[in-house]
């Protein structure tokens, strides 16, 4: 019976191993197949230094997606607007065969981004691989529109993407008519469950970062989730220790008195449903020290001299609440103002209090030197 058996077993073990060797052989198929899928995608102006392609996964080394040009000047804000010393793809085994792209993860290390908001709001990532052509030939009529909405279409699924060490130089062009820096380094981060093209479905988000600062760096934390096709979002925002000198723009007019140090937190809790903003907030500031000005001079929206006052009172700190409250789609509305806004009138209100107090202070001295002093404080605040 024994040696009856064997036949059945040796077949049996032959079979399993012929299907082994088939299923290895499809999937390193599948997975160069994947690898042209990739290079493809990186456009005219990507290069990779190395592709390495294992057994469950994909390595990429030294990727690069140079700015576009118009003439010779550059188009982008940066040099570049991508790089990244290594991408780790590791891709579904199951789903490597089918129409649909799986990817269970993608690990960055050191990477870098540059990321433009435009006069207008727009944020612009990655223009490059939106505007690269469709790598094969343009049918006649009306065949280009509807091969590159084929190619667009190909459905992908991303588990997580996992960011190691990275860098991000974000440039705002809706505060000054030469786009502002903000430079975000030394990040971590986790994003999982994405849907491409659709982008549908919530995204969590857990972010990890420095915030590079003229004379000291801040600590950001970001965590919640946001959806891509909806622009939907529930996020919560720590900042701890923020350069003032960096900020000033998203703080002060141009107009105003300049900021010479001085440090930011910031507690945000925001939430976009149906393109409506809500995000209720703390602001403290630390160690202000402003550039000199005349008496009526304005920081913020209020008196240079009384915030200054203010905080030396309260042993060189001041925090203030605020909501930013609007609707994203609507033309009239911009987050950059709001903000301005917001904090001016919760640093007033925190200055009314505080004048009230030194007009009966002074008023101890003689009635009419309060009244004098309550009423050119009161025309300040009303500038």
């Amino acid at each position: 019976m024994i040696t009856r058996k064997r036949p059945w077993a040796l077949i049996i073990g032959g079979l399993a191993v012929t299907l082994a060797i088939a299923a290895i052989a499809a999937y390193q198929l599948a997975i160069h197949s994947l690898r042209g899928r990739i290079e493809k995608a990186l456009g005219p102006n990507g290069e990779v230094k190395e592709i390495r392609v294992g057994l469950t996964a994909i390595e990429m080394l030294g990727i690069r997606i140079r700015a576009s040009r118009s003439g010779t000047s550059p188009a982008w804000p940066a040099e570049d607007e991508l790089r990244a010393e290594r991408i780790r793809i590791v891709p579904s085994l199951m789903d490597l065969l089918s129409a649909k792209i799986v990817i269970n993860s993608i690990r960055i290390e050191g990477a870098y981004l540059s990321v433009l908001r435009t006069k207008n709001g727009q944020m612009k990532v990655l223009p490059g691989l939106a505007s690269s052509p469709a790598p094969s030939p343009a049918p006649p009529a009306s065949g280009p529109a509807e091969s590159s909405g084929k190619e667009a279409g190909v459905p992908l699924y991303i588990g997580r993407i996992e960011l190691l060490n990275a860098s991000i130089d974000f440039f705002d062009a809706t505060l000054r008519k030469m786009p502002v820096k903000l430079r975000l380094e030394q990040i971590y981060a986790n994003i999982g469950n994405i849907r491409l093209p659709e982008l549908s479905g919530q995204s969590p988000v857990n972010i990890d970062g420095v915030l590079k600062g003229v004379r000291q760096d801040g600590k950001i934390l970001i965590s919640g989730s946001l959806e891509g096709a909806s622009m939907e979002s529930s996020l919560t925002t720590k900042l701890r220790g923020a350069d003032l000198v960096a900020l000033q723009p998203y703080l002060l007019k141009a107009t105003e008195t300049g900021v010479r140090k001085g440090s930011l937190d910031l507690d945000l809790t925001s939430s976009v449903r149906k393109g409506r903003l809500h995000a209720p907030g703390t602001l403290t500031l630390s160690d202000l020290e402003l550039a000199s000005g005349s008496p009526s001079a304005t920081v913020m929206g209020v008196p240079r001299n009384a915030l200054l006052a203010i905080m030396k009172g309260k042993k060189g700190r001041i925090s203030v609440k605020f909501v930013l409250e609007g609707h994203l789609d609507d033309p009239a509305f911009s987050i950059n103002e709001n903000f301005a806004g917001r904090i001016g009138s919760s640093l007033a209100n925190v200055l009314g209090v505080s004048i009230e107090g030194l007009a009966r202070g002074v008023s101890r001295a003689g009635s009419g030197t309060a009244s004098s002093v309550s009423d050119s404080l009161n025309k300040l605040l009303k500038q």
